[in-house]
């Protein structure tokens, strides 16, 4: 079956994601309800603090959470790991450890902000889940 998700230039939702600045490198956890803007910041400075330090600027993974609340949790979670637990968790699903910026950034197009609402009823655009994407999206039912 081939499974398509409903994406807009302004994602609903909230993300956790993971930053470096090469691979097995230093790594940033964070969270936002904007993840190509966020990770934008990253790469371009915008904020002064750990992740500007050290130049995590390299997205490896990401996932979805429908709450921000939720996100946050899982957030606080992830940065208590050891690190090990977080390199597993990179490689289990990005094991040549890319950056999947250009790829995320390919796979929000740019539209005008719709909801998941308005995609339903026909008004964005419907496009593949790229094979990076977390299972959460890839298969929403688990």
């Amino acid at each position: 079956m081939n499974v398509m998700f409903f994406v807009c230039s302004r994602m609903r939702g909230s993300w956790v994601y993971i930053v470096t600045n090469k691979r097995n490198g230093t790594l940033y956890t964070g969270v936002t309800s904007d993840l190509v803007g966020r990770i934008w910041q990253h790469r371009h400075g915008y904020f002064a603090g750990f992740s500007r330090k050290y130049g995590c600027t390299q997205i490896v993974w990401f996932e979805t959470h429908d709450d921000i609340k939720e996100a946050i949790a899982r957030e606080k979670r992830i940065k208590r790991w050891k690190r090990a637990w977080k390199l597993e968790l990179i490689e289990t699903v990005n094991p040549d450890w890319r950056d999947l910026y250009n790829e995320l950034t390919e796979w929000v197009p740019a539209l005008p902000a719709v909801g998941r609402d308005d995609v339903k009823q026909g008004k964005g655009q419907v496009l593949p889940i790229p094979e990076f994407a977390p299972a959460n999206i890839r298969d929403p039912a688990k």
